[in-house]
């Protein structure tokens, strides 16, 4: 009989607890990041998750002689199934101590979930849409880690490897950039070749077109076309959308935002997305809390860009547009707002590790693959 008692997660302070086990096992670790608090509340709160209208969750907590030693998400996205003819129930917010009964009972909890609901399958660690983190950390573990990316102690992977049925079913890999003094040659000409031979030209949005001019839902549709054929993606909708304009594109500053517009449709054809890293800022916060001066660290570096490293959020080129070359416009206007601030280092979120097009970027600059996230996958 097993020694590990479940727990469902069913009031606000039971929620509360799930939280805050991660900080509690990372506190004394130099390479996590405590996510930001009212993130993780928001996005796990029914109430709050816009997801929700086409997710359904269960939340679980392992405790062991009374003590909580784990923690877990069940989660169904009844879009991205849909999508991609799955029967998939998903596992997120995946966290335990060092003890194998401990992750093998949260993933059974899972299953027996999922197939209650007619799954036939289980993949993560994944969250409700592609903007949340994916992916178990398993290289990298003495690199920074950033708010966007899960990290996990080593033997999270042991534990995956250990257990029967989980195989490999997606990775992705990220880099590490350093800023240059100026952008590369290379990049500043094609940029000038592409701009006048197919009439693409940069545009630096002002707050007012972003939010009531509606260009704000436009970057995310943007994405929304451009990510449709990577792994498990999930349609944002009208409501997500409206979400993550007020979540990001309201604070984002503007000059570390670059679009593309093709001057002869009118259209944008691609966007850049960059905000400077709070990963240090939320590393003097008290577990990612705003209070009672986590507000004055992220104030730092959102208004006063004090922090050395940018973390590149979205690139997204419309299909046609991207053997035009529209890419080179982004990142020839992005690195020049980058060395403007002084950033010396750039983050590139996760890329899929099939995804050549995306990783050949960085040829051009100095950089190295220093991260790689795994997803799981077991037939039930």
């Amino acid at each position: 009989m097993s020694s590990i008692e479940i727990k469902e997660v069913k009031t606000k302070k039971e929620l509360k607890q799930f939280i805050q086990f991660y900080y509690d096992l990372y506190r004394d670790s130099e390479y996590a990041v405590p996510y930001l608090y009212m993130d993780e509340m928001d996005t796990l709160r029914k109430d709050k998750n816009p997801s929700f209208e086409c997710c359904e969750a269960a939340y679980y907590m392992a405790f062991k002689d009374g003590k909580m030693v784990g923690r877990v998400a069940a989660i169904i996205n009844h879009r991205a199934n849909e999508n991609w003819n799955r029967k998939c129930v998903r596992f997120g917010w995946f966290d335990f101590v060092d003890d194998i009964e401990v992750s093998e009972t949260l993933l059974k909890t899972v299953e027996e979930w999922g197939l209650a609901k007619g799954m036939n399958e289980i993949t993560g660690p994944l969250g409700f849409t592609d903007m949340d983190r994916e992916g178990m950390l398993i290289e990298g573990f003495e690199e920074q880690s950033t708010m966007y990316v899960n990290y996990n102690y080593p033997y999270y992977k042991e534990h995956m490897e250990r257990m029967a049925g989980f195989a490999k079913d997606n990775d992705y890999m990220e880099y590490k950039v350093r800023v240059p003094d100026e952008p590369p040659y290379k990049y500043g000409k094609l940029a000038d070749m592409i701009s006048q031979r197919y009439n693409l030209k940069v545009h630096k949005f002002t707050r007012k077109e972003l939010i009531e001019g509606g260009m704000g839902r436009k970057v995310f549709e943007i994405v929304n076309e451009t990510y449709s054929h990577l792994y498990n993606y999930s349609h944002m909708s009208d409501k997500q959308i409206d979400g993550y304009v007020n979540n990001y594109i309201k604070i984002a500053d503007l000059n570390l935002v670059s679009s593309v517009f093709d001057e002869n449709t009118g259209e944008m054809v691609a966007i850049g997305v960059t905000f400077p890293s709070f990963t240090k800022a939320l590393q003097h916060t008290r577990d990612g809390r705003m209070l009672p001066m986590g507000w004055w660290e992220l104030l730092k570096v959102l208004k006063w860009h004090k922090t050395d490293t940018v973390d590149l959020l979205l690139i997204g080129v419309l299909p046609e547009y991207r053997k035009k070359g529209a890419n080179s416009l982004i990142f020839n206007d992005l690195i020049k707002q980058f060395v403007k601030y002084g950033f010396k280092w750039a983050e590139a979120m996760p890329q899929m590790e099939d995804n050549k097009a995306v990783q050949s970027e960085w040829q051009y600059l100095e950089s190295r693959q220093h991260r790689r996230h795994r997803c799981y996958t077991k037939k039930l």
